[in-house]
């Protein structure tokens, strides 16, 4: 074992990987050179992503095609979020191999179609908050807000977006399988766009209508791992306080309770920055010694040896790596 190896989930954002296929493996080949980075360190890496662009675009397809094609069938929200999965993951597997490879790293990386449990009576199906899709001006998307009842909000200032309800991840089903693949020494992709959200039903699970925030399913899946640490990747390098307004500061390091009364004081937006540094606190709040960084993907090296990002710690000191197959207590698959 190398000394200072980590288990780390990275938790990439659905708009960083492209808004087209072609977009898409171009980025995502530089986000494998900084992934491979790590690997190369030693480091135990497993990675979620967002999907919101792919996701939306995917399903504006499938819903043209079925209204204006006489052999398309209408496709479900949940299908669109498999599909996304497959082809993101598809895309991150081919640029992770040739990454390890030219670093004459003998590695294998696989992508999990994740399904994650939410609870139907979450309070966020009344409330649609997470974007999907492209971007729209405030006309656009009254005009189709008119024609075909979505929910449109303003996405920080960069145009006008679909948004859909973003309930909390509960459990990750595929969650014994991914720990056997880590355990077998498998770079895994999972999580994807957040997981595809099921309820449980008396017949069993069900698809659902949402799209489940990738960076709290990331921190799930952090936690359920034991992971020594969470990295989120975002389009800027920090976190920051009174963002685009006199007295605007970086954040580099903060407590738990300098979160949360940042987030009292409504310093980070909703739908962007705020479920970013939430999944951070879950984290650590449930693994004390651990931390979580919110950087950009160019930083994410030096992230790592706390030269870069916003890092949210607890007050306990940082705990050792521990292998999964000695963690006991991983394999609780039902837990939570």
């Amino acid at each position: 074992m190398k000394k200072g190896k980590k288990r780390i989930v990275v938790a990439l954002g659905g708009n960083a990987l492209g808004n087209t296929p072609q977009e898409q493996i171009s980025q995502v080949r530089f986000a494998a050179e900084i992934i491979a980075d790590l690997v190369a360190e030693g480091h135990e890496i497993v990675i979620g992503h967002g999907n919101g662009p792919q996701v939306g675009i995917i399903n504006a397809a499938m819903n043209y095609a079925a209204v204006n094609g006489p052999c398309t069938p209408y496709m479900p929200f949940p299908e669109c979020g498999a599909m996304s999965q497959g082809f993101i993951g598809y895309h991150l597997q081919q640029a992770l191999q040739q990454s390890f490879l030219k670093r004459g790293l003998e590695k294998n990386v696989v992508s999990v179609v994740t399904q994650v449990l939410v609870d139907g009576t979450d309070h966020a199906f009344g409330l649609p908050t997470k974007p999907i899709g492209s971007f729209y001006t405030k006309e656009e998307a009254q005009e189709i807000q008119k024609g075909k009842g979505y929910t449109f909000m303003e996405d920080a200032g960069r145009g006008y977006r679909r948004v859909v309800p973003s309930p909390l991840p509960k459990r990750i089903i595929e969650l014994s399988a991914i720990r056997k693949m880590i355990q077998s020494g498998l770079i895994v992709i999972a999580v994807g766009g957040g997981g595809i959200p099921v309820v449980e039903t008396e017949n069993g699970l069900r698809g659902i209508d949402a799209v489940i925030d990738k960076d709290k399913s990331s921190s799930r899946l952090a936690q359920e791992l034991k992971a020594d640490m969470l990295i989120i990747l975002t389009a800027v390098d920090q976190d920051y306080i009174n963002f685009n307004k006199p007295g605007q500061k970086a954040l580099e390091e903060i407590s738990i309770a300098e979160a949360k009364k940042y987030i009292a004081e409504g310093q980070f937006a909703r739908g962007s920055m705020l479920p970013k540094v939430e999944a951070c606190i879950d984290f650590v709040e449930a693994l004390p010694g651990r931390c979580a960084v919110i950087t950009s993907l160019e930083k994410a090296g030096c992230a790592i040896h706390g030269k870069a990002g916003t890092r949210i710690r607890s007050e306990q000191e940082a705990c050792a790596y521990v292998p999964l197959e000695l963690d006991s207590e991983v394999y609780d698959v039902n837990a939570g």
